[in-house]
């Protein structure tokens, strides 16, 4: 999970929720293996926070302890609650600007590398800041079933359910990373880990929360979008580039995962635009 706290300047986000702005006061919470993109206006300053899910849904666990019976409900909890992948907190300036020591010191603690002798003050910082940002966060009042979420584009964040990744998964990441721009199928995947496609599914998603194929797009548009930033291939070229056979299917799907067409997201990469960033882990 990512946390931004946009400090000074402003900026234009994109990704599923379509476009919105952001300023000082704002807060931006991003599910893992979420697509967002960001404009400067002009400049924009922010810090990060980066979470790792088991370490949060632990914490669940603790908030939630006369509810759940062990940590293994975390999971089912959480997504239960938490559907949105993407949120924008608006703070105000005021409750935003507590946070600013916390994170300057928790940035300078993690820049140190002293982690296990400052844990526990890092810890503190931690929990100070999520209890100003925690109030703001939304529940949904629709539900998504796991099934639905495994094919989002983007997805919620990925539980390991506090087991290590199997083998079988990491083999059919790595390949499919290995060549996004191949017409892979589910049961040619299946196959090299020798697993039937229900089972193969069913692991990877346990593993990063969108099944195969799904994951794949992911990549695609991540892909896609360095091509577009970084050379000046036609929208079509790029989209061929990824594995995509036509423009349509290309920017429809762009579109899809990042909120604007591909032809508004070149014109968006302005020369003068820049980002400050400082960024943190928060250690589990």
């Amino acid at each position: 999970m990512k946390l931004i706290v946009v400090r000074d300047g402003s900026a234009i986000l994109f990704s599923e929720f379509g476009e919105q702005p952001v300023k000082p006061g704002d807060v931006v919470l991003l599910g893992a293996n979420v697509l967002c993109a960001s404009e400067p206006e002009g400049h924009v300053t922010v810090t990060t926070i980066y979470a790792d899910t088991d370490f949060l849904l632990d914490q669940l666990f603790w908030q939630y302890a006369d509810v759940l019976r062990d940590r293994l409900d975390a999971q089912g909890f959480a997504d239960t609650i938490y559907t949105e992948p993407a949120q924008v907190l608006r703070l105000g300036e005021d409750r935003s600007g507590m946070l600013m020591p916390w994170l300057d010191e928790l940035v300078a603690l993690s820049v140190d590398g002293h982690y296990r002798e400052r844990f526990h003050r890092m810890q503190a910082l931690w929990h100070a800041i999520i209890d100003q940002i925690a109030p703001y966060i939304r529940i949904t009042p629709y539900r998504t079933s796991p099934h639905q979420r495994a094919r989002l584009r983007p997805t919620l964040p990925r539980g390991r359910r506090f087991a290590p990744l199997r083998a079988e998964a990491r083999q059919v990441r790595d390949v499919l990373r290995s060549d996004i721009a191949r017409s892979w199928g589910l049961a040619e995947l299946a196959g090299m880990v020798h697993l039937s496609t229900k089972q193969l599914s069913r692991v990877f998603v346990d593993a990063y929360g969108k099944t195969p194929l799904t994951y794949l797009t992911m990549l695609r548009v991540e892909e896609m979008a360095r091509l577009l930033r970084e050379t000046d291939l036609s929208i079509e070229q790029a989209g061929r580039r990824v594995g995509w056979r036509s423009r349509n299917r290309a920017s429809a799907v762009f579109r899809e995962c990042v909120g604007i067409t591909p032809s508004r997201y070149r014109a968006m990469r302005s020369a003068g635009s820049s980002m400050h960033t400082n960024e943190t882990s928060v250690p589990t």
